[in-house]
């Protein structure tokens, strides 16, 4: 892959206020779904060994998954209950003695994430707007406008019209990605202690694992 467009995501001016440095970088790319090619599996068995135990626990106090963890914290989330993304796949890793290949996109955020600390979210392009961005949820909204209530203020990301994911958790059922989905929205957040750096990487490396051939 030689060229990534990456789009700056707006944020609320209630969070940008109290958060400066909160943001959320984003790409669009034509890819589809498909099982894991051989060398991606490889690339995950590589990183299962590189993650022992003493790394998972020494792994937190890292500058970038320390800055998602005092993030966390400022914005009500106990990060000891409610793991990072990296911390969740870090255990998991430990729970099953391995990081499991899913499919090609799981497989791809799993090591953008594990790689640079930055968690990274996938949408369907055909099921969301032309720009994405940070919010408070509303009263009484609910999760894309379906059946999952959403707590007042909590963060999401968004498009124009409606919430589109949790921040640090679930993505809506009618915005992930399918089986029959044409067209990918890869996001990563930023937050206070990381490099911008470290966030474009993160989207190149999930990018670039999606187009790998095979």
């Amino acid at each position: 892959m030689d060229t990534l467009e990456l789009h700056e995501g707006w944020v609320e001016p209630e969070l940008a206020e109290e958060f400066p440095e909160l943001g959320v970088r984003y790409t669009r790319m034509e890819t589809r779904p498909r099982r894991t090619p051989e060398p991606i599996k490889q690339r995950l068995r590589d990183l299962s060994n590189r993650y022992t135990g003493s790394k998972v626990i020494h792994m937190r106090q890292d500058p970038v998954p320390w800055a998602y963890r005092v993030f966390s914290r400022q914005v009500g989330i106990d990060p000891d209950t409610d793991r990072t993304p990296v911390e969740r796949i870090a255990l998991e890793r430990l729970r099953h003695g391995g990081l499991r290949s899913e499919n090609i996109v799981d497989d791809a955020l799993t090591i953008a994430t594990v790689e640079t600390g930055v968690p990274v979210i996938a949408f369907d392009a055909d099921n969301v707007g032309r720009a994405i961005g940070l919010r408070l949820a509303r009263e009484e909204e609910r999760l894309a406008d379906g059946v999952r209530p959403l707590s007042a203020r909590q963060i999401v990301v968004a498009d124009e019209d409606r919430s589109l994911a949790v921040l640090f958790g679930d993505v809506a059922e009618q915005c992930g990605v399918t089986p029959d989905s044409q067209r990918m929205v890869l996001a990563a957040l930023r937050v206070k202690g990381v490099p911008e750096i470290s966030v474009e990487e993160a989207l190149w490396t999930a990018a670039e694992t999606l187009e790998t051939p095979g």
